[in-house]
């Protein structure tokens, strides 16, 4: 038998490819799925509960609907990551995927804001579950630390990739929706949007057969050395201060997609470019606003992939991104975007290369300091507890804070609101990267 650390320096294998592309589609499709909201809102709210932009009703809404299928699903993949502890990571993998395609199909036919609120609940249940299912899966099939932080870490670039393909969706939707068969009666572009979705699940039956499971947790539970998982276990003297830190730290990074990036597309309506555009222009302007965002994502993801093996202090790293989050999120929100288009397109390139960056640190952080009894159920905790429902109570506040800040237009104020939840995060998250623990560059804790 060939020793593990000699495989993982060789080229990737065949299985190995297909494992990381595997990865790479979830991953693709998570961004995808998650990134539909955004892209939908204003069409859907407008449809199904007859609500203009700016209105408190609209933004209550809008919030509701950011708000609370993330801290649902964030409070039910918990259960999901226990489940990946007990059962195995690759079953957890495709079931979850297979889940939120369903799911985002459904949604497609949903004839009120309650149902679509459903659909989205658990859409995203099944989004966040295959995040972290994926990253334990991939951290333990390779196992030497420089090659486990390169694929990691390039996999993650799929991750905007799904950004790019949804803002494609969106804008062939709106452009070419009247030339598609009706659904619920009409034409429209958001509900052709959603229907897309139900296309990671496919590929997935095809080559479900040929995904090894994890090998340290199937040798571990063949060999009953495996620990049963607990949440409990994560607050024990030894992981308390893990588990606590990276949660508040991890919903500090939440806080900027969720309280900021993904408000953009809602606030460029009344810059002067946008302001008389018909309504298909307008949503085309969105779709390219969007589409500069996935790009500034890509770019986020390959430099954190190049630069995470050669950084050895990961507080150093983190603080860097947190400051420079700071300055170019409260440039783009209290100035570029009062101003014009073209200073949101490159704003927004910034700022989400560099959320993307902070995204893709967690992948793989999370990993180096969790055993693997309790690699799923941790990394769950701080991701869907710890970011995805007490980060994600940002987008709530900043829908609500443009309510009261003044300014002279709905973007302005929604614009206002997003720098400021953002800044707070971002000075929040700079003063808790002081108490991070520093990982071993060595094999994952057992």
């Amino acid at each position: 038998m060939i020793p593990n650390s000699i495989q993982d320096r060789a080229g990737l294998t065949p299985l190995q490819w297909l494992i990381c592309i595997v990865a790479g589609i979830g991953f693709a499709f998570d961004l995808y799925e998650t990134l539909m909201l955004p892209l939908i809102l204003r069409p859907a709210l407008a449809d199904l509960g007859n609500l203009a932009r700016g209105t408190r009703a609209f933004n209550l809404w809008a919030g509701l609907l950011l708000f609370i299928p993330s801290a649902t699903a964030g409070m039910v993949a918990l259960f999901g990551g226990y489940l990946m502890d007990l059962l195995g990571r690759r079953g957890v993998l495709v079931w979850s995927i297979l889940l939120y395609g369903l799911s985002a199909c459904a949604a497609a036919f949903c004839r009120s804001l309650p149902e679509l609120l459903l659909c989205r609940c658990t859409t995203l249940v099944g989004v966040y579950v295959e995040y972290v299912a994926a990253v334990a899966w991939l951290a333990e099939l390779f196992q030497e630390p420089r090659r486990r932080e390169s694929v990691l870490g390039y996999t993650q670039t799929f991750f905007n990739l799904g950004g790019l393909m949804v803002t494609g969706a969106y804008f062939l939707a709106v452009t070419f929706a009247q030339r598609l068969p009706a659904i619920s009666g009409g034409h429209a572009a958001w509900r052709y949007t959603l229907l897309t979705g139900l296309i990671p699940a496919l590929p997935l039956l095809i080559v479900r057969p040929f995904l090894p499971e994890s090998r340290i947790w199937q040798e571990k539970k063949l060999a009953g050395t495996l620990r049963r998982p607990s949440i409990a276990g994560l607050f024990s003297p030894g992981l308390r201060r893990t588990t606590l830190v990276t949660s508040f730290l991890v919903a500090c990074s939440f806080a900027l997609p969720y309280g900021a990036i993904q408000q953009t597309v809602q606030v460029i309506h009344d810059l002067p470019e946008v302001r008389n555009l018909t309504p298909r222009q307008a949503e085309q302007a969105v779709s390219a606003v969007q589409f500069f965002q996935e790009i500034g994502g890509i770019i986020g993801r390959l430099a954190l992939a190049i630069v995470v093996t050669r950084i050895a202090s990961q507080r150093r790293l983190l603080r860097t991104l947190f400051g420079t989050c700071m300055v170019a999120f409260s440039w783009l929100y209290f100035i570029g975007a009062t101003g014009h288009l073209i200073q949101v397109e490159i704003g927004i390139v910034v700022v989400s290369l560099l959320f993307n960056g902070l995204h893709s640190f967690w992948g793989n952080f999370l990993p180096r300091v969790l055993p693997t009894h309790l690699r799923g159920t941790g990394e769950s905790f701080a991701m869907n507890v710890g970011g995805r429902t007490i980060g994600v109570t940002a987008a709530l506040i900043t829908t609500q804070l443009a309510n009261i800040l003044p300014a002279q237009s709905a973007g302005a104020r929604l614009a206002y609101a997003a720098g400021l939840v953002a800044a707070s995060a971002c000075g929040a998250g700079l003063l808790g990267s002081f108490w991070l623990p520093e990982p071993t560059n060595g094999p994952l804790p057992d």
